[in-house]
């Protein structure tokens, strides 16, 4: 089984998204990070695929998931089938 590809649509500045990004550099995972607020182009897709602005948002080979919670815990549980950062 192939690894995922991991795309975080994120602001800095939003609490649950901290959440999320901290257990990515924790697990030393790689996730395209999406700022949605410096790319407006990113923030689009987001509401194009969706139908909201909501993040943390963890598209998972395109689908999206949302809730920190469940994030944190999808990439907890998966950790072993992830790419990591070199």
């Amino acid at each position: 089984m192939s690894a995922p590809l991991l795309e975080l649509y994120y602001y800095y500045s939003c609490p649950f998204c901290q959440i999320v990004l901290e257990v990515v550099k924790e697990l030393n995972l790689q996730v395209e990070l999406k700022d949605i607020l410096a790319n407006r182009e990113d923030l689009n897709r987001l509401v194009r695929d969706t139908g909201r602005r909501t993040v943390p948002c963890l598209y998972i080979d395109g689908k999206p998931m949302f809730e920190s919670r469940d994030i944190v815990k999808w990439l907890r549980d998966n950790k072993q089938n992830l790419k990591t950062k070199n």
